[in-house]
């Protein structure tokens, strides 16, 4: 237990102990029919309790995408309707996943940091330890499984929605119309790019998601601990969603 407790060592004992999290979050479950229950109750509190969010947010990155955009192609020879076209793919390709994934970052890794790190503080995690249950598999499995079942859902969703903002500011602001914004958004479809987007998305989900529960599952000391734990969730989720989005974008637009 004290392997659990203790928190000194450099990053290859980190990364090694990480490691060592993610191949016991994939052993056999004793019982399916709890492990099941938890994952669709962390299916709802990731994938239902972060909509309004990301809906909120989508919008207003695809509207200024919008009218940016918008803004320096008027008064030159380009189409219009290449506004819908560029606000579609750059939102698939890029903002939605991404965007999505630093807002979940904050948002998803704090609130699971918090909630593990609590238990191990209040000794829930020992008790659960001390009843034979495998606890890493039962804690954080169902909470991998939701994540990546979930986000992929929320970045379409983002991407949906910001194409939407982009339609009704390009047609608000008078820079482009409604007709001329569908026009670019049914313009030269790539099924390609929503492979690309499902698979950062579910990517971004499980980094995000791993990576608070680690922080929140070995915390340890007083309740100060917590606040670090998640800050570090928050911060270590974001630069690994961003290294991610690089390695991604160069290995499956390739």
């Amino acid at each position: 237990m004290a392997e659990y407790i203790h928190a000194s060592g450099g990053p290859i004992f980190h990364i090694g102990r990480y490691i060592l999290m993610i191949k016991r979050c994939f052993t056999r479950p004793e019982r399916a029919a709890m492990y099941w229950k938890e994952t669709l109750r962390q299916m709802s509190n990731i994938g239902v309790g972060s909509v309004m969010i990301i809906i909120l947010i989508s919008f207003f990155i695809g509207a200024v995408s919008a009218v940016q955009f918008a803004y320096n192609l008027s008064g030159s020879m380009v189409p219009m309707y290449y506004v819908g076209y560029v606000v579609k793919e750059s939102l698939i390709l890029e903002l939605a996943p991404t965007i999505s994934g630093l807002i979940l970052a904050g948002k998803v890794g704090s609130n699971l940091s918090s909630e593990l790190g609590t238990m191990r503080l209040t000794e829930q995690i020992d008790a659960l330890e001390i009843m034979g249950v495998n606890t890493i598999s039962y804690l954080i499995g169902p909470k991998l499984a939701a994540a990546i079942t979930m986000i992929p859902i929320l970045v379409v969703i983002s991407a949906i929605t910001g194409i939407f903002g982009g339609l009704v500011a390009g047609d608000l602001t008078g820079y482009v119309s409604s007709v001329d914004f569908t026009q670019g958004i049914l313009m030269n479809f790539v099924a390609k790019n929503i492979y690309i987007m499902l698979t950062k998305a579910a990517v971004f989900g499980f980094l995000l998601t791993s990576i608070s529960c680690y922080q929140g599952f070995y915390a340890y000391g007083s309740s100060i601990e917590i606040g670090k734990a998640s800050t570090r969730a928050v911060v270590l989720s974001s630069i690994m969603v961003l290294i991610a989005d690089f390695v991604l974008a160069w290995l499956l637009l390739n």
